[in-house]
């Protein structure tokens, strides 16, 4: 029976005795008597829920932590339900006896029976004893609680000790008074708190009529949720260089707790930090105990049904990389760099990311490496596009089980696999994905991919017949991430008029024009310069040129050689429009030898199909 696995009087002993409680009941077994949302929250999984959890003889108010939402929406914790509790902390709020509860495990085998018992409130001890397990500071709910002195007294003594001081190192000095961040809110106000920093912004300034000014932002993590911090002005000063990413700090008040400003932010917290000059931040000590990053995955076939603008993580294996490109913005006619990454999963189904700036020029992660990234807008752009947030951060080959799992599943099947995209979608008005199938020439040319306005990605196999020659290569900038094209200074050097430098040599990169034939029909393929090499055997574009410097014949040999290669092209059909007229331009997006062993095992399988 349920009654029977309940841990009686386990709730009263978590406020009394927390030290023989974690002693003798480890992983208490409680019921859920009640479970209601707290008000609304920032967007589709971000709300938060009140509990009511009983142990047959007692009761108590639990607020739980975001992270375990997914148990209520998916139907798994409800009223009635038998539960562990695997990590909580406890506290008293003007005479209340408050439980977070950070991680639970439902025990559905015992369904959900009613009411065990006849569990009363717990009674509020005349001078609650300070315990580890007590968080200090105020209570959620709006009751502001004014610690002891002592209380008081200890926190500031630890606080001014600072690293060198005696009796413990940092990482305890603080147990006892720990605020948990799903705890913070604007009645917060007497609260320390351990983070890890996983996201620092660069420091970016205004000018107004008004004057000008400077900040920046940080993401800090606990076990029970994040929450963004600002600074502003001094406190630029007086912060950025402390907090580095990676590290794990003690923050404690003064520090302004607000309403976050959605507009700038992408965790699912209703409130932001905004630090003081009299904020009090400290480097832990030990810096193991505070969780690396915590992600809240969305699968790529899910994102038909997230809405335009919603904010999401999402992980999968990088198919693509195109080159870094430029766009001006027509509000501030400021450039922007950019790059366009192509991400698939085990459910069949592809999705564009782009990232910006310093990520896109110094992106070098290898196509077939899993990526992991946390706070991606989501765009309407070709049905379903993602884009990364300034405030959102990329991983490569995390190691977190959800990578190691995409990665065995590539390489063993996946690598193979064609991908469903989500374009047209909104065109079509129906949640159906479209494959990136196999196509001959002719069907490609039959079903008219790329024409109007949309954009089409599929999958030839063909074999080059011709390479234009003339403009295979042109001189592009050194730097890492230009690319930019470089015009001959009269003499005194390259000249790229983007980073307005002059280099002693340019570097040359491939843009071909090439024909590709099958068994049904010819067209032409654009390649840039990642394809061109795979093109060309492996040989750079500098390699060529140096080789025609010196030997013409040789290059004519080169570029002979690479004729009659049959590979595997992915391609981007588009419509371009010159003047009034308008073409088709098929852009080659990646390009790869055939897989013999692989092309023998689908034949293998289509004869057994005819065979059927």
């Amino acid at each position: 029976m349920a009654a029977e696995r309940l841990t009686p009087g386990v709730i009263e002993s978590l406020f009394t005795d927390p030290d023989r409680t974690a002693r003798e009941f480890p992983v208490p077994v409680v019921q859920c008597l009640q479970i209601k949302p707290l008000g609304a929250g920032a967007g589709a999984g971000n709300e938060r829920y009140r509990l009511v959890l009983s142990d047959m003889r007692h009761y108590v108010q639990c607020m739980l932590a975001t992270q375990k939402n997914n148990l209520i929406h998916e139907g798994i914790l409800q009223r009635g339900s038998i539960l562990k509790m695997k990590e909580y902390q406890a506290q008293y709020v003007k005479g209340k006896s408050i439980l977070i509860v950070l991680d639970i495990e439902v025990m559905p085998e015992l369904g959900q029976p009613d009411k065990i018992g006849e569990p009363k409130g717990i009674e509020m001890p005349t001078a609650p004893p300070q315990q580890n397990t007590t968080i200090g500071g105020a209570g959620f709910y709006g009751a502001k609680s004014e610690p002891t002195q002592e209380t008081k007294t200890q926190v500031q003594r630890q606080i001014n000790r600072g690293n060198g001081g005696g009796g413990g190192g940092a990482g305890d000095r603080h147990a006892g008074t720990l605020y948990p961040i799903e705890a913070l809110s604007m009645y917060s106000h007497k609260w320390t708190i351990k983070a890890r920093v996983t996201q620092k912004s660069d420091i970016k300034t205004w000018h107004k009529q008004s004057g000008e000014g400077k900040l920046f932002s940080v993401n800090l993590l606990d076990e029970s949720g994040e929450i963004r911090a600002t600074g502003f002005n001094e406190q630029v000063d007086q912060f950025y260089e402390m907090l580095q990413e990676g590290n794990v700090y003690y923050i404690s008040t003064p520090c302004k707790v607000q309403l976050a400003k959605k507009q700038f932010t992408n965790l699912p917290n209703d409130y932001e930090l905004t630090f003081d000059r009299e904020t009090l931040i400290e480097k832990a000590e030990d810096q193991s105990s505070v969780p690396q990053v915590r992600y809240n995955f969305c699968n790529i076939q899910e994102l038909n049904d997230v809405e335009k603008d919603a904010t999401v993580d999402v992980i999968g294996v990088l198919k693509d990389v195109e080159e870094v490109t430029q766009i001006v913005s027509k509000s501030t006619q400021k450039p922007y760099d950019k790059r366009e990454l192509t991400l698939v999963d085990d459910t069949g189904y592809s999705v564009r990311v782009t990232v910006w700036g310093k990520v896109a020029t110094s992106f070098d992660a290898a196509p077939d490496t899993v990526v992991a990234f946390k706070g991606t807008k989501v765009g309407d752009f070709g049905g379903r596009s993602l884009s990364l947030l300034s405030s959102g951060t990329m991983t490569v080959d995390p190691d977190i089980p959800e990578a190691h799992r995409l990665k065995g599943w590539y390489d063993s099947s996946g690598r193979n696999d064609s991908f469903a995209t989500h374009s047209n979608l909104a065109s079509a008005g129906a949640v159906t994905g479209r494959k990136e199938d196999l196509k001959t020439i002719s069907q490609v040319k039959e079903e008219g991919l790329g024409m109007g306005d949309q954009t089409d990605y599929f999958t030839v196999k063909a074999t080059i017949v011709h390479i234009k020659q003339e403009n295979f290569c042109y001189p592009a900038c050194l730097n890492q991430g230009c690319n930019k094209k470089v015009t001959n200074d009269m003499g005194d050097g390259w000249r790229c008029e983007k980073c307005n430098q002059t280099h002693p040599r340019p570097e040359y990169r491939y843009v071909m024009s090439l024909s590709v034939n099958d068994h049904t029909g010819q067209m032409w393929l654009s390649c840039f310069d990642d394809t061109g090499r795979v093109i060309m055997g492996g040989k750079t574009a500098d390699q060529l040129m140096e080789l025609k410097e010196n030997d013409e014949q040789a290059v004519v040999a080169e570029f002979e050689e690479a004729n009659c290669r049959k590979l595997t092209f992915r391609v981007r059909a588009k419509t371009d429009t010159f003047g009034d007229q308008s073409r088709i331009r098929y852009s080659v997006l990646s390009a790869a030898p055939l897989d013999y062993k692989s092309e023998g095992h689908k034949l293998a399988d289509l004869i057994k199909q005819m065979s059927v």
